[in-house]
């Protein structure tokens, strides 16, 4: 296992806050004389509004635990995979491949690992509200490209999930598509923007065109095309990450038109593809799988009809038909050892989910108190496909459907403007048939609920106090329930696995401070403690075993996130702090999905008569031990991670007079000191120092 020399996570977490707040001094100087007007830049990472939590509501004043990104932090340091986008969130990040469009999976506070069958269902992930999943061995379960996006948002904790689904045991992550809007300033019709950039690491590049319009007042449409390459990416060593070039084309077309009122139709359809020869079959874990030739397809779409009805504030209400379609064409598979196992045959694997949702929002008031309430129906209908050449079962990814029909409700009520509790319940009644080839396999029927209750007390105008109980319930995948094998032992389908539940509880503080240096300056942090209890935890059954999977233990998450930042005119710092520990309370051991501890930092100045921003950010991360349970012997496997720490740099320049006006010039350095490294929850090497220019022109 990789060692390096590093900073101690463990020292600095003692010196974090001093650190924060001497940094947050030293940009004192840098405040501008109070202005008229709001200066640019001011709303710090926790005052930016959270649109997925039912009400919209500032991220500091939200009971739960919530980041917001918007487009400022994507085009920032901009990612090459959507891998990048998380750096600097504090109990978030990805697992399993680190340089690939494929293979990426996301952890949210020790739940979420790619080499765990099912273990991307206890994270909901949305595209524009649209659900999206899939789930095959060592392919990782989201395909896409940062540059769809302008703002992705974060729930963590299974409080989160009323709104989306039961079963949510770690969070909730929503992605947003860019809108013309977004390219149009007042009294344009339309705006062509061109980005251009450039990788010395795998030699990659992008290209993007954006077309937004504006033909009259009631509606405006975006239509976006990319393409990003990049052949075969070096860690710090000098070697090569095994399969790591690719070329990735994707696109936009998105519209909005404001009927009248209150009244909108908007449509999204977006597209990403990746199309490659002798592609490394295990985009995960080990390389013995050998290549095989792979199209893989997403697309999504959404279709929605929202009135907020101006006049009655018990209506606002939202219709929407979403779409979430994968697909993993296979072929011409060369396994890295002999094998006559249907893995290696040409075979079409597939998700296609289709989702009707009606929610409404009410507002009322009485006396001393006003509240709002959100109530909602979901109904979906999840397939799973999977046909070989030959036509069989494919035991370890069986076909079938997965009906849901979903009922919930989500108040919130503040009483005295000080305090502000919010209740929630959902209820999904979910049917899942099996395909027609599944053998043993049977129709079953089952009912996952989940309830929650948060508050939040503002102490004084700066300071409150905030804590959330949160129940749910997650119900077996069709994986879990008609997977079988017939060879080298028989084991049948696991149909009556009982649902893993989860019981959490968050406590935090929270502080917000405009002003505090100068009139234009803002300060804020939120600390959260929490535990998720989870029973009846569902993982492969050993080959003695008569059923595929089966229930054992429990396993519990505990930890501590510190998220802050100061925001001035001339400059600001940002930190994120995480502690997670992951145990089977059963077996105990450091369960292998929990992240180390990690400490991301920036720090920044701003120029803004001259349109320039650089920076620099530290990403240090802890040593950490966990441990694997052998499904077959019982036997408990601990591995040492070393610590590490990652230093990047940034330089933004956007002319704001002149003959470059509208031009964006964007320098970074990753991984400035080449350090060779490996995050625990990686299965190789991160990337070596990589130098990227990006250009952009908006007309």
């Amino acid at each position: 296992m990789l060692r390096t020399t590093s900073i101690p996570v463990a020292r600095v977490r003692q010196h974090a806050l001093t650190a924060f707040f001497a940094a947050t001094t030293a940009l004192t100087p840098c405040i501008a004389p109070a202005q008229e007007r709001q200066p640019e830049g001011l709303f710090t990472l926790l005052g930016r509004v959270v649109l997925g939590f039912g009400t919209p509501k500032v991220a500091s004043d939200t009971p739960l635990a919530v980041t917001v990104l918007d487009q400022e932090d994507l085009d920032r340091e901009p990612a090459a995979t959507v891998r990048g986008i998380f750096d600097g969130v504090p109990g978030v990040q990805t697992a399993g491949s680190t340089a690939r469009p494929l293979g990426l999976a996301f952890n949210i506070r020790g739940v979420g690992n790619t080499e765990q069958p099912a273990s991307e269902s206890r994270i909901i992930v949305t595209v524009d509200g649209v659900p999206k999943f899939y789930e095959q061995y060592r392919m990782g379960s989201f395909f896409s490209d940062p540059e769809l996006y302008k703002r992705v948002e974060v729930l963590r904790g299974p409080a989160a999930g009323t709104l989306y689904g039961s079963g949510a045991i770690g969070g909730i992550i929503n992605f947003t598509t860019k809108d013309a809007s977004d390219f149009l300033q007042d009294g344009d019709s339309s705006a062509l923007r061109f980005r251009l950039g450039y990788g010395s690491n795998g030699d990659s590049a992008l290209a993007s065109a954006i077309y937004a319009v504006r033909p009259s007042d009631r509606f405006e449409f975006l239509g976006a095309l990319n393409y990003r390459r990049s052949g075969d990416v070096k860690d710090g060593d000098g070697t090569v990450i095994d399969g790591t070039g690719y070329g990735t084309p994707s696109g936009l077309l998105k519209g909005t038109w404001t009927l009248g009122g209150g009244q909108k139709l908007r449509f999204s359809v977006q597209r990403w593809t990746s199309d490659e020869d002798e592609a490394r079959y295990a985009q995960t874990g080990s390389s013995s799988f050998g290549t095989v030739d792979r199209r893989v397809v997403d697309t999504t779409a959404l279709l929605s009809f929202s009135d907020d009805v101006p006049d009655n504030p018990l209506l606002d209400y939202t219709f929407s038909l979403g779409v979430s379609d994968t697909t993993n064409d296979q072929t011409n598979a060369n396994p890295g050892f002999p094998s006559s196992s249907v893995l290696f045959q040409d075979t079409s694997y597939g998700y296609r989910t289709v989702t009707l949702k009606a929610q409404n929002r009410s507002e009322f008031s009485g006396a001393g108190w006003e509240g709002s309430l959100v109530l909602g129906l979901d109904v979906s209908q999840l397939e799973r496909t999977a046909r070989p050449a030959s036509g069989v079962n494919i035991g370890f990814h069986p076909e079938g459907t997965d009906r849901r029909v979903a009922v919930y409700g989500q108040g919130e009520f503040v009483f005295g403007e000080r305090l502000t509790i919010i209740p929630g319940l959902r209820a999904d009644f979910v049917n899942r048939t099996p395909g027609p080839l599944v053998p043993g396999a049977t129709e079953t029927d089952d009912v996952a609920v989940s309830a929650k209750i948060a508050a939040l007390y503002d102490i004084t105008e700066d300071l409150s106090v905030f804590g959330s109980w949160a129940s749910t319930e997650r119900l077996p995948t069709l994986d879990e329930l008609y997977s079988s094998q017939v060879s080298p032992t028989v084991q049948a389908p696991a149909l009556n696995l009982e649902k893993e539940k989860s019981e959490s509880v968050e406590l935090g503080i929270a502080f917000d401070r405009q002003g505090v240096f100068g009139a234009d300056d803002a300060l804020q942090f939120k600390l959260t403690a929490f535990r998720n209890d989870v029973d009846n935890l569902i993982e492969r059954s050993p080959s003695s075993v008569p059923v595929y999977f089966r229930n054992i233990g429990t396993a519990r998450f505990e930890g501590v996130e510190l998220e802050g930042s100061y925001e001035a005119p001339g400059g600001y710092v940002r930190l994120a702090y995480s502690h997670v520990r992951g145990e089977d309370t059963t077996f105990d051991y450091t369960l292998s999905s929990t992240p180390a501890d990690s400490l991301s930092l920036t720090l920044a100045r701003r120029l803004p008569d001259s349109g320039l921003e650089f920076g620099w950010t530290a990403h240090v991360v802890d040593r950490i031990s966990t441990s694997t349970r052998s499904v077959n012997t019982g036997v408990i496997t601990t591995t040492d991670f070393s610590a590490y720490d990652v230093h990047d740099m940034f330089v933004n320049w956007t002319p704001q007079r002149g003959a470059l006006a509208g031009t964006d010039i964007r320098f970074g350095v990753e991984n400035a000191f080449d350090k060779t490294y490996q995050n625990n929850l990686d299965q190789e090497n991160g990337p070596g120092r990589t130098f990227r220019l990006t250009l952009t022109r908006t007309f």
